[in-house]
């Protein structure tokens, strides 16, 4: 075996020559044959091939290391004698003796054998009466045997002596054992060979020498078993041996089961049916009794199922076995029976068997009685506080036992151990625990009854004790407790109950200072409990070891420490390698889990294998073998078990997450991944083995965790193996293995993985099973109801409060709250040596240590010797005793509370039944309601009678509530209520109804729970108890889920005051602070619930009780009557409370109330506002089309801004995202309007130096203005003033450079916190590209860059307040809306200045003329203007008739400089028609530009022109068609677009205002109602709720969901919203439309019913009609059989008929 992966292969084994690939192969094969034994050797193999690793580490812990010589030295012994004593016994029947019979003595053996029928023979004679009178062995008594026989058994004597001494040790009388030796034995396994010596034939009549050697062998084995658990295993294995009538098997059988309460639960029917047949047939012998009283009470704790059997079989046997002496008749023989034995009594008498079988302790037993029912009880219960009964029994009874307790010498030989530990034990216990009860003032029990309540008990009736007697009562009582303390042979844990009640009755002194106590007792009392007297009595005990052979002495005890630290080290190497190897035993495993996945992956393609396990058999035949082993008695009882829990466990861990193995986890896995796939399998599962594949799980589904290993969701794992029959092995093994406590719980563990995540399949497939099959059915109802009904007996008769412990608590916090004030919580912290030290016991340790200064001068003054020598080893040794024995008082407290396994396996039960009806199942729902079982029984009522068994109310009422309720059993109740809250979610109304009128105090716990302080484990763990609340909460609230009347609702207001839940919810808020102070230790890492949302699902519990309690109601409205702390946290839990309003599938409505989901503060108001500004409205005139459309972006914000809290410098930018635009568009004015005033830039500026100081007071002045009085004016006042100064310090050019950064910069940070708010950093180049608002930005930037380099780019920046202004937006829009209408009306106008243009070329081209003025340009060669003008005609026209058509190219260019006028002072003119491009273009644009069109810019005609009239209608054509019908055409739509967006803004103004955002309904409609409308917006249909309950939805676990919850969800995933109200508001819905709707539901329901019944009868009658018609044929058939009358006339017929 490798126990950690090597890089070097060649050393590992490899079976196959394949890399085990091949061995592999053959097991999977095996494991699919139909031979049962075969499979489960097959599957025994497979286990162990995967668990080397795991053999490897169990034999590393079961290693015993030998340290000391003295352990050498007995290995060396036990060894010797153990193969000698293998020898003798192998050869026994050469030495053992064997009595020579002849004929006659046949003849006597034969009469001897029939009168052993007729008279049984006796029993052995115990161990301790054989040894009274010496050893048959070393006195030779018996028959004759020779030397060598002698021998043997002399040397089997001396070897069995010396192991019995190597077991146990006596010291100061007591027996103790030695673990170490009892270990090192069992590794040696001599128990076998012991065992072998008893299965020895020998004659027991003759050989007595035999007999000798069978005592020490049972001797051994009892020494061997003591107190030690795995020896009692070991030897309960083969209990058959022990199975006889012998008395010596009798005691060996009280040694196996002795303190072994698992052993006792384990214990068979047979056991105890053959020792009551021993008692019956062999004798009333005390031995028998002794097993019985074994079985019965181990660990402290009684057997509630061996009691039962015990009893039953008592009961049945004949009345010889049950004597109790308690008739007239028999108490004579009785008193005969006292009188023979007074002076000694022995084993066999029947004295002794009526002491063991009546159990003698009378007194116990009724102090015990009125401990548990009067004193240490509930509140109610305090009579015994108040009458003189308790004070009778202190007088006459309690004094005189402790007297003759403490006068009498302790002789261990003849001591009544009974009365001492009645005394020292019992007896104390309830003195301490009646003067220190809680639930009594101490003074006032005392000092009232016997000094200050003197007038009560004057007139009290007689026989009570007076006033003046209690006094001295107190005092002798005192004193005789003082006296008992002063015995010198009290044990450790009877010294320790005495001392106790002694400082109690102290305490109760000093407080009450009317009990006048002797001086003398007083200084003795006081002197007992100092802290000096206490060290130095240890101090002499240390005294007394050192002064003995010191030198001896002390090197024995740093021999033994030495040996104890070195063998501690040695277990801490072994935890290290544990620790160690654990990552790599549990990769192992998970390979055989990856083979399980896909195991035709290690089979040839193309062959019947590989095609079996691909089709699924390989699983299936895993499950169909699982479920037949469990009628399968072939093998063996154990290894089938053990074969079935490792299928089970397998199959479980197909459907767990990854788990993390660590880097050397991983290793290994990857390389046993690519041994047995090859590179098939590695690359899909082996890296996905550690953390990574833990990260790569998601959710894709819910209940649909990816499982990277199987490459599948655990959704569709599940479902694999319910193909395969898994939840049909999980219901076998559920209904057929209750019996058998591991299988039951693995298959319930099963179950709970196949249905985790709430799997509908799953759910389905069980449903279907149980439904189909009848006699599962019946099993499932029995089977969970008997270990429901099993765990309440076992609560019942187990679970105790011990109030002296509470006291105990009570007193150590009331001296220690000063200091535990200013301390932390209290924390483990782990020793070397195995220790657990607490703060508190450091703490105790620190005064100790001041309190034994003066002592330890003392001891060390007397001390002789070196003080080199480590003489003070024994002080030492007993600090870390002190320590140990405390550590183990600890852990025995915790195990004496720990729960048993009847209640233990309660809690997956629960979980399991849990998962049965997750996600709302109603038909698995109604199926554990059902009583049409067999048993009549409800598993909804039992869990609620467990519930109530649990917390304690069985016990008399709901007082004690928090003393039932501890670290052990709170996570118990938490699955007890989680699984009732998913009873009755969905709604499941019956379900609801159950719970709620159940006759058991389920309710009255349910509500207690949230109302008390759950006390003392709120202040230890208050996690456990906020969990506890808060699923307490949730199962009320799931109660009255989704109900139309008030009947649950009452039932719970009933039985609680709403002012004291309303105070719980308003504590829970103030207790977050405190404890997020407390829980600093980095080892809790449970995300537990917090205080806050605990009191915010009690104020939901508030807020829907509030329907129907009118005080609860004002309550919550009316918060300024409470106090300030009550309204500040009802403020809080108001802001983050929300309601809505739904629409169910039958088309009612329902209110739900939820907590706002913390992630949805983190939307911004920008966004709400543009969300509720711009959705549009659909055709039916609702936004909730659009606002549904948005949701998955508001999340995506909302979990982005969320992201965006952790980064706090892109934060701290975003959250200032309009500051930097108004910043922006400042910068870009300023700069503007410096280049307006100053381009194109000069060095000559005027001198401002008188300007200066003006400058600098009005910057000091804005500087002050701003300090003082902060906003935006004020600092831009401040810029300015700061502006001018470097204007005149700098120079214009240089200052526009420096703003033009400044603006630069800041763009870049209002870029960035666009980017932040938007999420775009972590959007693609795709997404950050379609986004027309971010690309508008980035462009504003580029212009901010060009403008450095030119500041008249700056004056593109001016646009952005188109972008800022809605009004201008809306502009924009009014061109942009209808940009289609206008640009086709264009195109119009284009065309008819297309064909005027053509008419004007054909027609009226010389009328083109237009006047012009000539622009000479500077680079105008001289000379070409005067050339140009002397020229006659050459393009100057004289009159508009003589206009050349030629003209020079040089006076298209003039300059401004030089214009000179035409000659003659006359206007300059152009022919502007000369081609049909230069007619278009004059037609376009001096046409549309005049205001009469283009006959305003032509020559005009004279009336004697031909083409006058011609002329006048172009003009007038050109007028009326493109100025007046087209250009208005064009502004019209412009106009009418704009007034357009202004109604419509005016129109969603007036929708906002007056019409509901989600339902649609008017202001209008909420006139003359009880709610108004602005209370229907903010409150009923907040638009911004319904978006907070669909983000809940999303972040809410699917499992968690409530059943309005889940019915969204759906309507959600399938994109349907019929669920928003539409024009329908329950405010709205008066009371008689609730009463007519809830009349309809109720002849709905009567219609079903008449429905019903009406089929019912119509499948009667069709029934008796067919029988009738039967009737009639056989009838008919009969008459024709038997000769009858002639026929009837037709006449008579008719009569018949």
């Amino acid at each position: 075996m490798v126990l950690t992966q090597r890089e070097d292969s060649g050393s590992e084994l490899d079976l196959d020559g394949r890399s085990g690939r091949v061995f592999l192969r053959v097991l999977l094969h095996l494991t699919m044959h139909e031979y049962p034994p075969l499979v489960s050797g097959a599957l025994r193999l497979l286990f162990r091939h995967f668990s080397q690793r795991l053999e490897v580490l169990r034999s590393y812990t079961q290693v015993q290391l030998l340290v000391s010589d003295a352990d050498v030295e007995s290995y060396k012994q036990i060894k010797s004698d153990l193969d000698t004593f293998r020898l003798l016994v192998e050869k026994s029947e050469l030495w053992v003796y064997k009595a020579k019979c002849d004929e006659s003595d046949a003849a006597g053996a034969g009469k001897e054998e029939e009168l052993d029928e007729v008279k049984p023979p006796p029993p052995r004679v115990l161990l301790r009466d054989t040894h009274r009178q010496g050893s048959a062995i070393d006195l030779d008594i018996g028959p004759k045997v020779e030397a060598e026989q002698a021998k043997n058994y002399k040397t089997l004597q001396q070897i069995l002596r010396r192991m019995n001494k190597l077991c146990i040790e006596n010291s100061s009388g007591q027996v103790r054992r030695r673990k170490d030796e009892q270990r090192l034995l069992r590794n040696m396994e001599v128990h076998k060979v012991v065992l072998d010596l008893l299965q020895i034939p020998y004659d027991q009549k003759e050989d007595v020498r035999m007999n000798e050697l069978i005592r020490l062998a049972h001797e051994f084995l009892q020494n061997f078993c003591l107190g030690n658990h795995q020896n009692q295993e070991l030897l309960h294995k083969r209990i058959d041996l022990f199975l006889t009538h012998e008395l010596l098997e009798a005691q060996t059988v009280c040694a196996i089961f002795r303190d072994n309460s698992a052993l006792c639960n384990e214990v068979s029917e047979q056991v105890i049916q053959h020792f009551v047949n021993c008692i019956e047939t062999h004798g009333r012998h005390t031995q028998y009794l002794r097993f019985l009283q074994t079985i019965v009470k181990a660990e402290g704790q009684f057997i509630r199922r061996c009691q039962d059997i015990v009893m039953q079989e008592l009961v049945n046997v004949g009345d010889e076995v049950l004597i109790f002496y308690n008739d007239k008749a028999s108490r004579a023989v009785l008193l005969d029976l006292m009188r023979s034995e007074r002076e000694r009594m022995d084993e066999a008498s029947p004295l002794r068997y009526h002491m063991e079988a009546g159990e003698p302790a009378v007194k116990e037993a009724y102090i015990n009685f009125l401990n548990h029912c009067y004193i240490d009880t509930e509140v109610e219960m305090k009579e015994i506080y108040t009458s003189q009964h308790i004070w009778t029994l202190f007088e006459k009874s309690f004094l005189v036992d402790i007297a003759i307790v403490a006068n009498s010498p302790h002789d261990k030989k003849h001591a009544d151990s009974v009365m001492v530990n009645y005394v020292t034990l019992c007896m104390m216990n309830i003195i301490t625990t009646f003067f220190k009860s809680p639930f009594s003032d101490q003074s006032t029990t005392v000092q009232g009854y016997l000094a200050d309540a003197g007038e009560f008990w004057l007139s009290a009736p007689h026989g009570r004790l007076a006033p003046a007697r209690r006094q001295p009562v107190f005092v002798r009582l005192l004193q005789a407790v003082y006296r008992l303390s002063q015995v010198g042979w009290l044990q450790p844990q009877q010294r320790h109950w005495v001392d106790t009640c002694v400082q109690t009755l102290a305490e109760v002194a000093a407080k009450s200072r009317g009990i006048a106590i002797p001086s003398d007792l007083e200084v003795q009392v006081q002197a007992m409990f100092s802290r000096v007297a206490m060290v130095n009595r240890q101090s002499n005990k240390w005294l007394q070891m050192i002064r003995g052979p010191k030198r001896e002495v002390s090197s024995h005890h740093l021999t033994a420490r030495v040996d104890h630290r070195i063998l501690e080290g040695f277990h801490d190497i072994v935890a290290t390698l544990e620790d160690h190897l654990k990552p790599l035993v549990d990769a192992e495993k998970s390979v055989l889990v990856d083979i399980l996945y896909r195991p035709e992956l290690l089979f040839p393609p193309n062959t019947e294998a590989r095609q079996k396990c691909e089709d699924g058999g390989f699983i299936s035949r895993l499950i169909r073998h699982t479920e037949r082993l469990l009628g399968n008695t072939d093998e063996g009882l154990s290894g089938t078990q053990e074969l079935r829990i490792k299928v089970l466990q397998t199959l479980r861990s197909m459907m767990s997450k990854d788990a993390n193995y660590g880097e050397k986890g991983d290793k290994l896995r990857l390389s046993l991944l690519e041994r047995y796939f090859g590179n098939l399998r590695t690359k899909s599962s082996g890296c996905s083995s550690g953390g990574a594949g833990s990260s790569a799980a998601q959710r894709v589904s819910s209940g649909g965790t990816l499982l990277p290993r199987a490459g599948m969701t655990m959704s569709e794992v599940q479902c694999h193996l319910d193909r395969e029959g898994a939840s049909t092995l999980v219901m076998e093994l559920v209904t057929r293995s209750a019996a058998s406590h591991e299988i039951f719980t693995e298959a319930v563990h099963l179950g709970i993985a196949l249905l985790e995540g709430g799997n509908p399949d799953i759910q389905k497939s069980m449903f279907t099973t149980l439904i189909s099959r009848d006699s599962t059915r019946q099993a499932f109802f029995k089977v969970f109801s008997e270990k429901m009904r099993d765990a309440q007996s076992e609560i019942k008769n187990t679970v105790m409060v011990n109030t002296a412990d509470i006291t105990a608590k009570t007193a150590e916090e009331q001296q220690g709250r000063e200091h535990e004030r200013h301390q932390k919580p209290r924390r483990l912290t782990p020793r070397a040596n195995g220790l657990t030290v607490t703060d508190e016991l450091r703490h105790e340790l620190n005064d100790a240590a001041r309190s034994t200064q003066q002592a330890y001068h003392n001891v060390r003054s007397t001390i002789e010797g070196d003080e080199s020598e480590p003489c003070l080893t024994p002080s030492s040794d007993a600090l870390v005793d002190m320590l140990a024995e405390r550590a183990d008082r600890v852990k025995e407290k915790q195990d004496d509370n720990a729960l048993s396994a009847k209640v233990m396996v309660m809690d997956p039960i629960l979980r399991f039944l849990q998962l049965l009806c997750e996600n709302h199942n109603a038909d698995l729902q109604n199926f554990l309601r059902d009583l049409s079982n067999k048993g009549k029984c409800s598993l909804v009522s039992e869990t609620l009678l467990f519930l109530d068994c649990i917390c304690g109310s069985t016990t008399g009422g709901l007082g004690l509530l928090g003393l039932y309720i501890n670290e052990h059993n709170v996570h118990l109740i938490v699955q007890t209520l989680k699984t009732l809250t998913e009873y009755c979610q969905g709604p499941c109304h019956e379900n609801q109804n159950c719970i709620a009128t159940h006759e058991s105090n389920g309710l009255d716990i349910i509500i207690a729970l949230i109302l008390n302080d759950i006390n003392p484990l709120g202040k230890t763990r208050m996690d456990l108890v906020l969990d506890l609340k808060n699923n307490a909460s949730k199962l009320l609230l799931a109660i009255m889920e989704s109900r139309a009347d008030s009947e649950n609702a009452e039932r719970i207001l009933s039985n609680m005051n709403p002012k004291q839940l309303l105070d719980v919810a308003c504590r829970a808020y103030y207790q977050d602070g405190l404890v997020d102070e407390a829980e600093d230790d980095p080892a809790d890492g449970d995300d537990g619930v917090s205080p806050r949302e605990v009191g915010h699902n009690i104020y939901i519990l508030c807020h829907q009780l509030s329907h129907h309690n009118r005080d609860l109601q004002t309550l919550l409205r009316q918060t300024e009557s409470l106090d300030t702390k009550m309204s500040r946290a009802l403020e809080y839990y108001r802001t983050h409370t929300a309601q809505i309003e739904i629409v169910r599938s039958d088309r009612t409505m329902e209110q739900i109330v939820f907590p706002i989901p913390e992630i949805c503060e983190y939307l911004t108001k920008e966004t709400q506002t543009r969300i509720h500004t711009t959705v549009e409205r659909d055709e039916q005139g609702s936004k909730v089309q659009g606002f549904f459309d948005q949701c998955d972006y508001l999340f995506d914000e909302m979990k982005w801004q969320k992201k965006l809290r952790g980064q706090a410098l892109l934060f701290r930018i975003s959250n200032y995202m309009s500051l930097w635009s108004h910043v922006l568009f400042f910068l870009a004015v300023i700069i503007n309007m410096l280049v307006a005033v100053s381009y194109p830039f000069t060095d000559d500026w005027p001198n401002v130096g008188s300007w200066m100081p003006f400058t600098w007071a009005a910057t000091f002045v804005a500087a002050a203005g701003a300090f003082w009085f902060p906003g935006g004016i004020s600092f831009m006042l401040l810029f300015l003033c700061v502006l001018c100064i470097f204007i005149f310090s700098a120079g214009l050019e240089s200052v526009i450079f420096i703003v033009g950064l400044i603006n630069l910069v800041f763009k870049g940070i209002h870029v960035a916190s666009i980017m932040g708010n938007k999420g775009s950093f972590g959007k693609t180049f795709r997404q950050r590209v379609s986004d027309y608002e971010l690309l508008y930005h980035f462009a504003y930037f580029v212009v901010c860059v060009l403008g450095l380099s030119h500041c008249f780019f700056y004056s593109v920046l001016l646009f952005d307040v188109v972008y800022r202004e809605e009004t201008l937006l809306n502009v924009i829009k009014s061109v942009t809306k209808n940009g289609r209408s206008i640009l086709l009306t264009a195109v119009l106008a284009l065309i008819l200045v297309y064909l005027f243009s053509i008419i004007g070329f054909i027609f009226f081209q010389d009328d083109f003329v237009v006047p012009v003025s000539l622009n000479v340009r500077a680079d105008m060669p001289d000379g070409a203007l005067e050339s140009a003008a002397a020229g006659s005609g050459s393009g100057w026209c004289e009159d508009e008739t003589s206009c050349a058509p030629e003209e020079h190219p040089a006076l298209k260019y003039t300059r401004p400089e030089v214009l000179d006028e035409p000659p003659g002072g006359e206007e300059l003119r152009e022919r502007a028609c000369e081609t049909l491009m230069m007619c278009i273009v004059t037609t376009l644009n001096q046409g549309l530009r005049n205001g009469g069109g283009i006959g305003d810019v032509l020559r005009a005609p004279s009336s004697k022109d031909p083409l006058f009239t011609a002329r006048v209608i172009y003009d007038l054509l050109f007028f009326f068609i493109v100025i007046i019908i087209v250009l208005n055409l064009i502004f019209g739509v412009i106009i009418d677009t704009f007034a357009d967006l202004r109604s419509d803004k005016q129109q969603k103004e007036e929708i906002l205002k007056n019409s509901c955002f989600i339902c649609g309904l008017q202001r209008s409609d909420f006139d003359n109602k009880s709610v108004t409308f602005e209370e229907h917006v903010q409150s009923e249909h907040n638009m911004w709720h319904y978006l907070y309950f669909i983000v809940l939805i999303k972040v809410k676990v699917s499992t968690e969901f409530t059943g309005p919850e889940s019915y969204v969800y759906n309507m959600v995933q399938e994109k349907n919203l019929d669920w928003f109200p539409r024009m329908r508001a329950m405010s709205l819905t008066t009371g008689e439309a609730e009463g007519e709707q809830s009349d309809l539901r109720s002849l709905q329901h009567k219609l079903d019913a008449t429905m019903g019944l009406v089929k019912t009868l119509s499948d009667q009658l069709a029934e008796l009609r067919d029988q009738m018609s039967e009737q009639r044929k056989q009838k008919q058939r009969f008459d024709l059989l038997q000769p009858g009358p002639a026929l009837p006339q037709p006449t008579d017929a008719a009569n018949h008929l």
